[in-house]
């Protein structure tokens, strides 16, 4: 029997329909010392939600571990984020998926995701297709992944560009889901896919997969039909 396989979320929660999947949650949120924990809400934002849905139809028997950091205006914290990395990694994800960005870079937060590296944990964070990046995404052994609109649902591209190092299907399963966000994890959900046939894989072994196994190579060209 295959051990099973953890999935780490760090968005704005899960529907109750998603609970059966998730094997484990909890809240981050800001205090006047520091970040307070509790158990899941209801997802505000839906964002969270749509992200899991992304990878688990890539990867459905995959379970997940959600971090909850985003309150009802879409706003997080560094110090929320690196709590939630180092709660995931004690919950033994193997993946952690990062639909998320902050301008400014925080050592706490740097020093969360080199931790999880160092566990083994691999880390993929989205990054927007134009303009400056963002952190985790610009950390380095973090994945950066971004939406490809040359991409189906199947499908994923190995950029190597200044923005991103991978990207796939920008489009989710309901009408006006698109973007980095979801191509991160819809990146995440083919990478949870391979790790569920071939559980003992390392980072870079992930990594040649997502190499040897990209429809596209190099980013989109304005033009593109």
């Amino acid at each position: 029997m295959k051990p099973e396989l953890r999935i780490g979320v760090v968005d704005s929660g899960h529907t109750a329909a998603q609970r059966p999947q998730v094997v484990a949650g909890r809240r981050f949120y800001l205090v006047e010392d520091g970040v307070g924990e509790g158990d899941l809400r209801e997802d505000p934002l839906g964002h969270g939600s749509a992200i899991i849905e992304a990878i688990r139809e890539r990867a459905p028997k995959a379970r997940f571990c959600v971090a909850q950091v985003f309150d009802q205006r879409g706003v997080t914290s560094a110090l929320q984020i690196a709590s939630a990395l180092d709660w995931l990694v004690s919950q033994r994800v193997r993946l952690i998926n990062l639909s998320l960005g902050l301008r400014q870079d925080r050592s706490l937060l740097r020093e969360a995701c080199a931790a999880a590296l160092a566990r083994g944990v691999l880390l993929c964070a989205s990054s927007p297709a134009q303009g400056e990046g963002v952190f985790p995404a610009r950390y380095p052994g973090v994945l950066r992944v971004t939406g490809d609109a040359r991409c189906t649902p199947g499908e994923w591209s190995w950029l190597d560009s200044q923005q991103a190092d991978f990207a796939a299907c920008v489009q989710g399963s309901h009408p006006g889901q698109s973007g980095a966000s979801l191509g991160c994890a819809a990146l995440s959900g083919h990478i949870a896919g391979y790790l569920g046939e071939h559980h003992d894989a390392d980072n870079p072994q992930v990594v040649q997969w997502l190499q040897t196994h990209a429809r596209y190579h190099g980013p989109e060209r304005r033009g593109w039909p």
